[in-house]
């Protein structure tokens, strides 16, 4: 059931939850072959602008906003696909958690120290690119300024509503043909900015495990153009 102002368990104890929950994710996933890279992304709420301040409690889902960006057409790894902040682990990295704030710095430009660490999800298979991925779980407790920093990786930083984002009128059910078999799976719509692949399963399982997705048609499929 989707929060209300009054519930007892607001937004962020539901993206809590919701993380414990998340090695049913990777269930379905095909295994990688081989020796697979790792790498973190971080999966950013935070308020809306918009939205007066209030304590955590009492913030629920469509009061949130998610950060993501446009990966540059040009880079070798899903090019021009919209993405969480994150990329390979370095061999200077503590763990995942560093991984998922550097990288989230280096591309977006986002003061780490104002991120709030929730939880790390199960590790998530990504077959097109071999990577064993993390996704880190983060609430924005002082948001600060984002922007492309390197255009050669990152062309566009953006924060999509999550109310946007629930909304059943811009879901879909994305396919894609290669090599003579059809993959779908959940996508959205935003404003024409197409979310799908790995982003949008990672954001339809914690809609669906947070209560806040609302009924969508998943019968309406349209292919992506790689």
């Amino acid at each position: 059931m989707t929060s209300t102002p009054g519930s007892l368990h607001g937004a962020r104890a539901e993206l809590i939850a919701a993380a414990e929950r998340s090695a049913q994710w990777a269930a379905p996933l095909p295994a990688l072959t081989g020796t697979a890279h790792a790498a973190s992304v971080l999966v950013l709420f935070g308020r809306l602008d918009s939205v007066p301040a209030r304590t955590d409690d009492l913030t629920v889902g469509a009061d949130l906003d998610v950060l993501l960006q446009r990966r540059a057409a040009t880079l070798s790894s899903h090019p021009g696909q919209v993405s969480f902040p994150g990329g390979r682990r370095e061999v200077g990295d503590a763990d995942a958690v560093a991984t998922a704030l550097r990288e989230a710095e280096e591309e977006t430009g986002l003061d780490p120290a104002g991120v709030e660490v929730l939880a790390t999800l199960a590790e998530l298979p990504l077959a097109a690119s071999n990577h064993l991925v993390t996704p880190v779980l983060a609430w924005w407790r002082e948001p600060s300024r984002v922007v492309a920093v390197d255009h050669a990786e990152t062309v566009e930083v953006f924060r999509v509503p999550v109310a946007h984002l629930i909304d059943p009128s811009i879901r879909f059910t994305s396919t894609i043909s290669r090599m003579g078999r059809t993959w779908k799976g959940p996508a959205f719509d935003v404003d024409g900015t197409i979310v799908w692949g790995f982003t949008a399963m990672v954001l339809d399982a914690l809609f669906e495990a947070t209560g806040w997705s609302l009924p969508w048609d998943r019968s309406v499929e349209r292919p992506i153009e790689l």
